[in-house]
């Protein structure tokens, strides 16, 4: 069965610090733990960077090294377009295949502002992206989350219009997953049957959680998914 490995809000910086933690150093601690897992790939969905500066990916690409694997990536709201397609321009997606799942990416990025909004070209995009999927499953992975995190996260930080993108999401019933990264905690929710998961991030956790973390996802032939958080 296929495993993706999904990694989350890096925040690497030109300076190792940021937001009071050495996220260079915590990203190095993921990296050497889940480059000795055998998966398919490694998903990052979104803020590689805390400023987007050309030299910050630069340093992320170096601390990813020793990851053998595939590497897949999104943008977050602290990433810089341009920026980030000069270093990982190979790994930016808007779908790919692992067996018999199709992997899709919508775009929740608004420029210059943290909470997100799937625009309606990217609605009617990812509804056609759906209908001409050949893969028995799909999994939708975007930046924002879609569902209020039920935390002391503030829900106005995220997607602002998850309304419009249920409908779309509602008419397809190959749609078995749905991830996110925004939140900076781990968290499990459900949708008519849909999982709906929030990835942990390599740099710090908003809800106080001293430790960084990753989630393994097994996307079984039959649909199901066997997920963990795997927690340093």
């Amino acid at each position: 069965m296929p495993k993706l490995i999904q990694i989350s809000d890096c925040h690497i910086d030109d300076q190792p610090m940021v937001m009071g933690v050495d996220s260079q150093r915590n990203l190095q601690l993921v990296v050497q733990q889940i480059k000795e897992i055998e998966s398919d790939g490694v998903l990052i969905s979104g803020d590689l960077t805390h400023q987007g500066t050309l030299n910050s990916y630069q340093t992320l690409k170096e601390i990813l090294c020793p990851i053998k694997q595939p590497i897949f990536v999104i943008g977050g709201n602290h990433d810089q377009t341009d920026n980030l397609e000069k270093i990982f321009k190979k790994s930016l997606f808007k779908s790919f295949k692992l067996a018999n799942w199709e992997i899709i990416n919508i775009d929740s990025v608004q420029a210059e502002k943290t909470h997100g909004l799937v625009t309606q070209s990217a609605l009617l995009e990812l509804d056609q992206a759906c209908l001409n999927s050949d893969a028995a499953h799909i999994m939708i992975v975007l930046h924002h989350p879609i569902v209020p995190m039920n935390s002391n996260w503030d829900d106005a930080l995220s997607l602002t219009n998850p309304q419009d993108l249920f409908q779309v999401l509602d008419r397809h019933s190959k749609i078995r997953l749905i991830t996110f990264g925004h939140a900076h905690e781990a968290a499990e929710f459900s949708h008519l049957g849909i999982k709906i998961l929030s990835c942990p991030s390599t740099a710090l956790q908003f809800n106080q959680e001293m430790r960084v973390g990753f989630n393994e996802l097994e996307l079984n032939e039959n649909g199901t998914i066997n997920f963990k958080t795997q927690w340093i």
